[in-house]
């Protein structure tokens, strides 16, 4: 008796906070990418609206206007689509969706950037890695390199001669 009712006592816990969590992964909007330039296409989806819910999407904040959120076959979320306008000013937008069956409504935050944060910046110009090149933009540092090493080559070059003939090094 008293090892069922542990049992019985464990489940409800597990279950009471499990419930929160399931719960708001739900109420949320989420919004993909979550950082965008002017004229970019922006995707949202929820699972607000259940399996089979459609949903009503507004964009008026940033200027976008009303987009419709149509029941997909991904685990019963609602998804839609929606450009940002080119004349869109950086800052932070809320996105909003209605359910079309009850009341329900959840949002979901959007950021417009000038620049996008996951574009890649292109090198310009040379490498400055201190190494240089026979190509380098400065021929006399070039030749001043190369006669440098010669010099060197030389001077081993002789050592070795003369620790070979046994002059004593």
């Amino acid at each position: 008796m008293r090892r069922t009712a542990r049992l019985l006592t464990g489940t409800a816990l597990v279950v009471a906070a499990a419930a929160p969590a399931y719960a708001a992964d739900t109420g949320r909007l989420d919004v993909y990418p979550a950082t965008v330039t002017p004229g970019a296409l922006v995707s949202v989806n929820t699972a607000a609206c259940g399996d089979k819910g459609a949903a009503t999407g507004d964009a008026g904040a940033l200027g976008a206007g009303v987009f419709t959120l149509a029941p997909s076959t991904h685990q019963g979320e609602a998804i839609g689509q929606f450009r940002v306008p080119p004349s869109a000013q950086p800052g932070t937008y809320e996105i909003v969706a209605r359910c079309a069956e009850g009341t329900r409504q959840v949002t979901g935050d959007l950021m417009v950037a000038l620049s996008a944060a996951h574009e890649q910046v292109q090198p310009r110009g040379i490498m400055k890695t201190g190494v240089g090149g026979a190509l380098g933009p400065d021929p006399v540092q070039t030749a001043a390199g190369v006669a440098a090493l010669a010099v060197a080559a030389a001077g081993g070059t002789w050592l070795l001669h003369r620790r070979a003939r046994g002059d004593g090094i």
